[in-house]
Order: structure tokens, then sequence, then C-alpha cells
């Protein structure tokens, strides 16, 4: 699984409303509205990297009342919803 953590700047009047949109795209699995330079965080789970152009320029990028983003890219998981993720969809087992 591949996780980026993009924080993303919004129109200030549409931020609930982007927010919405942004969850409702296929690989966003949360959306926060934070504190400080960016509005919003949304945490991006796919299966591969090729899928992170799909869901981040392809799709984050296009909703209305984004103005910016800036992305980042876990290479090493240490949350527990991320361990029970690979080891359900069986990247933990040896074949």
């Amino acid at each position: 699984m591949v996780t980026a953590i993009v924080h993303i700047n919004a129109e200030v009047d549409r931020i609930p409303e982007v927010a919405q949109t942004i969850a409702e795209i296929d690989g966003v699995s949360e959306v926060y509205s934070i504190t400080g330079e960016y509005d919003l965080m949304a945490m991006v789970r796919v299966s591969a990297y090729e899928e992170i152009a799909e869901v981040i320029p392809g799709r984050i990028n296009k909703v209305a009342g984004v103005l910016r983003t800036e992305t980042h890219i876990a290479f090493r998981t240490y949350s527990r919803h991320d361990l029970d993720a690979a080891f359900s969809i069986g990247l933990g087992e040896s074949d």
C-alpha cells in the first residue's frame, strides 16, 4: 500500500465543500481540516505508485476551490491502521 499525505489550500468560503468532495474520491481515506499554512490534509492510500498520479493531480487538484497542494509520500508505516490493512490484503503472508 502506498500512502500519501496531501496538504491542501482551498478557497476559504468553500473549505467544507472542497473537503467533502475530496473525501468522496476513490483512494482518499480521510480528509481533515487543519490549522497552520494549509486548510486541509488528505490521506491517500492506493495499491501502486502509479495511482498517485491519478488521484492527486488527476482528481484532487481538479476539485473546484482547490488552490494548491503539497504531497508527501510515506516510505514506511508505523500506524496500526496501515499495518492491519496490509495484513488483511495478504502482504504479510509468504507464498
